[in-house]
């Protein structure tokens, strides 16, 4: 699976005890033997990231739903402004 920038980016540890690390894929580039990802981690730091076969799971991120955006369109015709336009026809 390739990710696309905005996705979230988890790579498991390989060593037992050692927590899983997270982060936002910024920018992707092809390089000689893959794809690179480069990422910004949950503690701040960013890196160029070339993952193993199996090393790494993409998260894609969240995109509005229809639903989502027909509640945004209904808050917004509640606005003031919108109920002066109303009173005035």
């Amino acid at each position: 699976m390739t990710g696309k920038v905005g996705d979230r980016i988890v790579v498991e540890s390989e060593s037992v005890g050692q927590p899983t690390r997270e982060g936002e894929i910024l920018e992707i580039t092809q390089g000689a033997v893959g794809l690179r990802y480069r990422v910004r981690w949950a503690d701040g730091h960013e890196t160029v990231f070339t993952p193993g076969g199996g090393a790494a799971r993409i998260v894609p991120a969240k995109t509005p739903t229809k639903a989502a955006s027909r509640t945004s369109k209904a808050k917004r015709a509640k606005t003031p402004a919108s109920k002066a336009k109303t009173a005035k026809r």
